[in-house]
């Protein structure tokens, strides 16, 4: 088992630059994890030679550390990306798989769309688009297996998070080389149940995201700043893990009982300090697998 950290979850501090990115992942180090994941608007800026400078240089950090990198994450959309040009955006994101392979990440997650608005005249549910969609994916994905870098996509940005969705997603894709990013607390963005969603996704699951959120019912009082609603109106927040509503615990129950046993990467998106909260939270997944 490893253990990761999305370096996402350091956002808040970079944004008050009290951390740069390349101060964050010494961070990851000195908290105890084995690996970090790089996120494309974390970790890299500028033209694509400047990407590449950037990802020698991230390489090198980790390298000296003795972190491996774990995957590296990246926005994507095949309907509406690239002004709607699913061709520039396919090569959009095939580009990112070369800065996946030369930072020697062995996987690389991206997203499949935000759907058409509902007041654009084209919106169409997601089953419709399934075609379109994994024809994308499979050229992304077909182009990384050469380069030695596993794709997947998660389960997120409402549209595409739900767990049948995805494994519907994945079954049509039926590519090797494509597998899912299952993130436990997501589904709860979808109002699934992350246990029965985790149980579904699980055959398929070839990395995790581990997540916390506190929810709160639409019945209840709005909390204000920090939270967002789910598809169906409910509040969530991003806290520690262990500290919120998601059933943690169970969910990496379900994972081992299935055979999962590869990388778990902690991806905060709480209010609280980064450092503590990534900190307790590694704590208390390390505790939790090992009783499971």
């Amino acid at each position: 088992m490893q253990f990761s950290v999305s370096l996402y979850s350091f956002f808040s501090a970079l944004m008050k630059k009290t951390l740069t990115p390349a101060q964050c992942i010494a961070k990851a180090k000195e908290l105890g994890f084995d690996a970090v994941e790089l996120v494309d608007f974390v970790n890299f800026r500028g033209t694509p030679e400047e990407r590449a400078q950037t990802a020698a240089e991230i390489k090198a950090q980790c390298d000296e550390l003795g972190l491996e990198i774990s995957s590296l994450a990246i926005g994507a959309d095949f309907l509406n990306g690239s002004d709607g040009d699913t061709a520039a955006e396919i090569a959009r994101v095939k580009s990112w798989v070369d800065i996946a392979a030369a930072v020697g990440a062995p996987r690389m997650r991206h997203d499949i769309t935000a759907g058409y608005a509902r007041n654009s005249g084209k919106y169409r549910s997601y089953e419709s688009l399934i075609p379109t969609l994994s024809q994308a994916v499979r050229e992304v994905t077909e182009y990384a297996a050469e380069k030695g870098v596993v794709t997947m996509t998660e389960n997120h940005g409402f549209f595409s998070q739900d767990s049948d969705r995805v494994e519907k997603l994945y079954t049509a894709v039926n590519r090797p080389n494509f597998g899912l990013l299952c993130d436990i607390g997501n589904f709860l963005c979808a109002d699934e149940d992350p246990a029965l969603a985790v149980a579904r996704v699980a055959p398929y699951t070839r990395y995790v995201h581990a997540k916390d959120f506190v929810r709160k019912s639409f019945y209840d009082a709005d909390p204000g700043e920090g939270a967002f609603r789910s598809r169906a109106g409910n509040f969530l927040r991003g806290t520690v893990i262990g500290h919120g509503n998601v059933p943690v615990k169970q969910c990496l129950s379900i994972l081992k009982t299935a055979g999962y046993d590869g990388t778990i990467a902690i991806e905060f998106e709480g209010m609280e300090d980064p450092v503590d909260a990534v900190r307790i939270g590694l704590d208390n997944l390390k505790r939790y697998w090992s009783e499971v």
